[in-house]
């Protein structure tokens, strides 16, 4: 099976259909998969479920699919970095699932696991446990929440190879591997394919079993958050 495509668009064909949810990796602008993200912008699929962190900055990362309204609803933890993000919430024009940022971690590193739900004690007396079946544990409340599978995951590595293994860095780690195991199918764009045993097994963050697409990208590598010390500062 060849795994790797000549870019984003030829990555994504045929995987796309409005309605559907789209898992999407990345820690703030950190390690996302860009390429993939204006390859579904351009398609034009519509009335989308997203599950990310957060929805990226306005116009950049996932901020574009807000831009062009294809966003039906998000299923993420932050939403503080995108202006149009809050505004659309706030104007009732997009639905939004908030979740703990640990839950929403587990919640997709059960759907890769095959695990159907699970209890927390986080978010117990909030908004957030708001028509979840408790249970008592020890003494203790915790609520259900369920596991994520999305009809497609979308995510950024450093280097991948002919196989689908992929390797992150540092703060792409974050999010990117449960993201990679919670998708029906999954896309992956990287930095460098090499070959098939390039990697020491041991240094695998995501096994090729996971990746059904790979495709390499280019990156702009934005700031999200620019400080800088005024001239002559100490």
């Amino acid at each position: 099976m060849n795994k790797v495509h000549a870019d984003a668009d030829a990555a994504l064909d045929g995987l796309l259909f409005d309605g559907m949810t789209i898992a999407a990796g990345g820690f703030g602008i950190c390690g996302i998969p860009e390429n993939l993200i204006n390859a579904i912008r351009d398609s034009g699929v519509r009335d989308l479920t997203i599950v990310s962190n957060n929805c990226g900055i306005d116009g950049f990362g996932l901020g574009v699919l807000l831009d062009t309204r294809q966003i039906r609803k998000m299923i993420s933890s932050y939403v503080g970095e995108n202006k149009e993000f809050a505004r659309q919430y706030l104007a009732g024009e997009l639905e939004i699932e908030f979740n703990p940022q640990g839950t929403l971690a587990e919640r997709l590193r059960a759907g890769g696991a095959g695990i159907a739900g699970f209890y927390t004690r986080t978010g117990v007396g909030t908004l957030v446990a708001e028509g979840k079946p408790h249970a008592e544990f020890d003494g203790e409340t915790y609520i259900l929440e369920r596991g994520i599978v999305a009809d497609l995951a979308i995510v950024k590595a450093w280097k991948g190879d002919r196989s689908g293994n992929l390797i992150y860095r540092k703060t792409s780690r974050n999010f990117n591997p449960n993201v990679a195991t919670a998708g029906r199918v999954t896309v992956a764009e990287v930095e460098e394919i090499v070959e098939e045993g390039a990697f020491d097994g041991d240094a695998v963050h995501t096994p090729g079993v996971y990746v059904q697409r790979l495709v390499t990208g280019t990156f702009e590598r934005r700031i999200e958050q620019r400080t800088v010390r005024a001239e002559g500062a100490n």
